[in-house]
């Protein structure tokens, strides 16, 4: 298990904080380690949300160490860019909610982890970057798709191709993150928002997040059909009688998450 990547469990939420001073990079050892998190957080029916920031100040986190790119290896480069992928594409199937407390500079690695949250709640000191091209690289983490679903294709690639780093005003403007608060409050507005989120069924986040997400690809005919037969599934699950029927008694729900 990775040093540098540590969690704490805090009721129904995991709050996953990268500790790789001093720019919080990422790493093999800590990759791994935040893929095999996000699954076992995936097999804990207690679990329902996660946050994820930097410690320290001043770093979200920065991405990789080019150190690890410094000698040309393309075994070497091929292997991180599938820990990286593997990682990421793995916290953004996270059957709960995923909330990045962007705390300071997210660059290359670092944003592209925040992209593969659900959620992404920025201090207002940080800056948000995706500069690889700068020195002959480029995102592999999903970068190059995410931003620009939710930025647009224009700013991606302001971003991206012309190196553009932004402030939290602009990136709250273009929709890369969905609040901004004062330095030193992302992590506490983070969990104040997965508070909220013990309030829902899991097994309907876990529906709804699904067709949300199926809703970048394929067709919208497609996607409806399947968000019917999602809805219908939902009846097959204890939460769904928990929820109906605490609704008509009354009281607040006993979630199961199953």
């Amino acid at each position: 298990m990775s040093q540098t990547l540590e969690i704490d469990i805090q009721g129904h939420t995991a709050v996953i904080t990268i500790n790789n001073p001093p720019a919080n990079t990422w790493n093999p050892e800590n990759l791994a380690h935040l893929k095999r998190l996000v699954l076992e957080l995936n097999d804990d029916d207690q679990n329902y949300s996660l946050v994820i920031t930097g410690q320290g100040d001043k770093f979200f986190s920065a991405g990789a160490d080019l150190n690890l790119f410094a000698d040309g290896d393309k075994p070497n480069a091929r292997n991180m860019a599938t820990l990286f992928g593997e990682a990421f594409e793995t916290l953004a199937q996270y059957e709960g909610v995923s909330i990045a407390a962007i705390n300071g500079y997210a660059m290359g690695g670092g944003l592209e982890a925040a992209l593969a949250c659900d959620i992404r709640i920025a201090e207002r000191q940080a800056k948000l970057a995706l500069p690889e091209a700068s020195v002959g690289l480029m995102p592999c983490a999903g970068g190059t798709q995410l931003l620009p679903w939710l930025v647009g294709e224009g700013w991606a690639k302001r971003m991206i191709l012309c190196g553009e780093r932004v402030d939290t005003e602009t990136a709250l403007r273009i929709g890369l993150v969905e609040e901004l608060v004062e330095q030193g409050e992302g992590l506490g507005r983070a969990l104040a928002l997965a508070s909220r989120v013990e309030k829902q069924s899991p097994c309907s986040v876990r529906a709804c997040k699904t067709s949300i997400q199926a809703a970048r690809g394929g067709s919208l005919s497609g996607s409806l059909v399947k968000e019917r037969s999602a809805f219908v599934d939902l009846f097959d699950t204890q939460d769904q009688r928990e929820g109906v029927t605490a609704f008509l008694e009354k009281r607040s729900p006993d979630w199961s998450n199953r």
